[in-house]
């Protein structure tokens, strides 16, 4: 069974920065794509960033480039998401996800997720 923990959320001033952290276990795919999505409400899933297992490609969403920087640590099986320079439209909660198809995580469609951590940026 696929688990995900996420950590690391809170509340940070405009141009902070927090650091989010994810325990990754019970899957042994081949390849896989890990990364996060996040969730405003009432809008729509946000593919944020993914990096693939394999050939270490990395994706990120034209609204954090530059801000934003994931990274794992694979003896640990951690997941990170390093984000800087926060906006309130950063506003979310944000989930750390993985899938089999790098394709789906592109757009944010993974197929197993944890239970999310909230950020909250205020202006």
């Amino acid at each position: 069974e696929v688990q995900l923990v996420e950590s690391g959320g809170g509340l940070v001033q405009t141009g902070g920065s927090l650091r989010l952290s994810c325990v990754a276990s019970g899957f042994a795919f081949d390849d896989y794509a890990i990364g996060w999505f996040r969730q405003a409400p009432g809008k729509e899933r946000e593919g944020v960033s993914c990096m693939h297992s394999g050939d270490g490609s990395i994706y990120y969403t034209d609204s954090v480039k530059g801000r934003f920087t994931i990274s794992s640590d694979n003896a640990k099986n951690m997941v990170y998401l390093q984000m800087n320079s926060l906006k309130p439209e950063d506003t979310a909660v944000y989930y750390c996800a993985v899938d089999r198809s790098w394709y789906k995580a592109l757009i944010g469609d993974f197929g197993s997720w944890g239970q999310g951590t909230q950020v909250t940026v205020s202006s």
